[in-house]
């Protein structure tokens, strides 16, 4: 009787430990990201943890998946640990696929180029094939991905292709852009969705001030129907390409390019930035007013005019400071 007693009491002390090491947290000073490899098995990660000092043995969790089956089909991906998780927890996020997921913000005003290179340094993406093949599989209008993508934060697995981001933020934004262009202002001096796409772009430029879009929209849509240039220098920078320094030259202004608007008359042939929902409800519903002019107070804002002699002198006062 005795020794079964003895047998019964370290048989309680072995469980109690083993249910020790199976539930205490790991050893995790922060969040830490782990891999698991396709053809790795749940013995491989138990071998990792003991390698990284994580766990001390592998035999209690050798035993958890004795005992819970269900917990050895773990699914290959990157994981985030977080502190306080123990070797069943860590065990079950693995079986349940629930992989971390990465996040990329991808703002208007920008270009596509600048787009491509952001996703081509995100450690977690693959990006490599973000090529001209590939924006010819697309055909966007145009013939360019400019303006056609919706800027917002994706979120995304390890090792994804960056194309998912890119066709999901393409199909978004034309969804987004047919729905608005059925909203329309009756009477804009667009002939379809497009040419509003590559106005709302420039509006996204000029725009320095959220509320402050629908009126530069108007602007732009009143020199439109009259007819005039729209004489904005982000077309112009755009035009420029790699040429540009971070400063406007009055030469500049003067050199031909199919983006330069102080030279072409009506929109050039292609967005020049990524574009904001905001912008594009902008140019489908301007402000109704006869303004023509605006120039930059310099913070943010504007100063709005209806007459050249009223937009000589805004030019005199916040641009020339006389």
């Amino acid at each position: 009787m005795a020794g079964l007693l003895v047998m019964l009491i370290a048989g309680y002390g072995s469980y109690r430990y083993w249910t020790f090491q199976v539930e205490q947290p790991l050893a995790l000073t922060g969040a830490t990201l782990f891999t698991l490899e396709k053809g790795q098995y749940a013995h491989h990660f138990l071998h990792k943890l003991q390698q990284q000092g994580l766990i001390d043995s592998q035999w209690p969790g050798k035993v958890l998946l004795r005992l819970s089956p269900g917990l050895s089909d773990v699914k290959a991906g990157t994981y985030e640990f977080r502190p306080g998780m123990s070797l069943r927890d860590t065990l079950s996020l693995l079986s349940s696929g629930r992989e971390k997921l990465f996040e990329i913000r991808l703002v208007e005003g920008l270009r596509w180029q600048d787009w491509r290179a952001q996703m081509q340094a995100h450690p977690y993406l693959r990006a490599d094939s973000l090529n001209d093949d590939f924006v010819a599989y697309l055909a966007p209008p145009g013939e360019s991905l400019e303006g056609w993508l919706m800027p917002d934060t994706y979120h995304f697995t390890a090792g994804t292709n960056a194309e998912i981001i890119v066709v999901q933020a393409y199909e978004r934004m034309q969804t987004f852009l047919q729905e608005k262009w059925q909203q329309r202002k009756v009477g804009l001096p667009y002939e379809n969705p497009y040419e509003a796409l590559i106005l709302a772009s420039i509006v996204e430029k000029e725009t320095g001030l959220a509320e402050e879009r629908p009126r530069i929209a108007a602007v732009f849509v009143n020199r439109l129907e009259r007819n005039m240039r729209l004489q904005t220098d982000p077309t112009v920078i755009y035009g420029m390409g790699e040429a540009f320094d971070g400063n406007i030259r009055r030469g500049d202004l003067k050199t031909p390019t199919p983006y330069n608007t102080y030279v072409i008359k009506g929109l050039p042939p292609t967005p020049i930035s990524m574009v904001s929902g905001a912008a594009i409800d902008a140019v489908l519903n301007p402000l109704d007013t006869d303004e023509l002019y605006f120039v930059s107070r310099n913070d943010g804002s504007h100063v709005f005019s209806s007459s050249l002699a009223d937009h000589n002198a805004a030019v005199r006062q916040y641009q020339l400071k006389k």
